[in-house]
């Protein structure tokens, strides 16, 4: 791949152009020092992939990351120091269209290899990700409450997006709420007390065992996929290993049209590739109601791009219609083949 590096500290680049070098088949594409240039040179020279600082002068990486996305679309991994002490504005770049962060390496660490592979492996999921053709954004009465599930699946940009649908919803839902965002494991308490302050509905980490239920808001905690392993309990397995991130919304939603027994409402919002199509299609081939968002809204119109190409999404929504939505269904009497439930 070619990778762009984003950062105004003289040895941060240096230790990215190291760890680089580690991977002989990656190149460096251009360095900037703020993301003045970086919007800049993007327009001229897309890169595969920008590593991307948070704190810079003139312009910082989210707002970068925002401009970016907007005019040269591209994948963008934030790489700075100490992101969990920035953890907010991760997730601001996230919602953004950011995939991923991590620390940034340290020269001088007695073990520079031992320091880069987490930034290296990360690099391999993204070139796994572009490979799969999903890098560009261009491209009657009411049943019981505790029978009814909306499970939710976002990559990049989705900390933002579902943000805004669980802010939309109110207190007494009559569904449970369970998602899956593609996120570290480090970031995802943070994440769960984010989207808390967004929501009426108490929102926490799903532990193994958990049970779905409603007016709660369930979120993906661990680097295992989050599976049902019963008609609505909650679990964690590493099987499939060979999935491109993990936890995988494909996996979720394949588990819960296996298991659930209620009436289920399955949503695909912004992310880069393709992880939750095949999921998502699956449910609506049971008769659940699908939705995915729409191209004009989502930071990167991947996942949800390739949700339509399969006709897995009975509705393509933009991001301010799918509350409402899930609001409409929630109240209906369900029928078969994609129609409300």
């Amino acid at each position: 791949m070619r990778i762009a590096i984003v950062n105004d500290t003289a040895i941060a680049v240096e230790a990215l152009r190291r760890v680089l070098a580690m991977a002989p088949r990656h190149q460096i594409a251009w360095t900037a020092l703020d993301g003045v240039e970086a919007v800049e040179l993007c327009g001229r020279d897309r890169p595969d992939l920008i590593l991307m600082d948070l704190i810079m002068p003139r312009m910082d990486g989210i707002e970068a990351t925002r401009r970016i996305m907007a005019q040269s679309p591209c994948a963008i991994l934030i790489v700075t120091a100490d992101i969990e002490s920035n953890a907010a504005r991760v997730f601001a770049a996230m919602g953004e269209g950011a995939l991923d962060a991590v620390d940034t390496p340290l020269l001088g660490s007695g073990d520079l290899q031992a320091s880069a592979r987490p930034l290296l492996t990360k690099i391999e999921a993204v070139g796994r990700l572009i490979e799969d053709g999903g890098n560009r954004s261009d491209d009657a009465a009411r049943r019981p409450a505790s029978n009814r599930l909306v499970a939710i699946g976002a990559s990049a940009g989705g900390p933002a997006a579902l943000a805004a649908v669980i802010e939309a919803l109110p207190r007494d839902f009559p569904a449970a709420i369970v998602i899956v965002q593609h996120v570290d494991a480090r970031f995802a308490p943070g994440l769960a007390s984010w989207l808390g302050q967004h929501s009426a509905m108490p929102v926490r980490l799903a532990g193994e065992g958990e049970r779905a239920l409603p007016g709660q808001v369930l979120v993906a905690g661990t680097d295992d996929h989050l599976v049902f392993t019963s008609k609505d309990g909650l679990g964690y397995t590493p099987h499939p290993a060979d999935r491109i991130y993990r936890p995988s919304i494909d996996v979720f939603f394949e588990s819960a049209g296996r298991f659930w027994r209620g009436p289920l409402i399955g949503v695909l919002l912004t992310g880069m590739g393709s992880d939750g199509a095949r999921g998502l299609k699956t449910l609506r081939d049971l008769g659940h109601h699908t939705i995915a968002q729409d191209k004009a809204t989502s930071a990167v119109y991947g996942m949800p791009k390739a949700a339509a190409a399969l006709g897995a999404a009975v509705d393509i929504l933009p991001l301010d219609r799918i509350a409402p939505r899930l609001v409409e269904l929630a109240g209906a009497p369900r029928s078969r083949k994609g129609q409300a439930l």
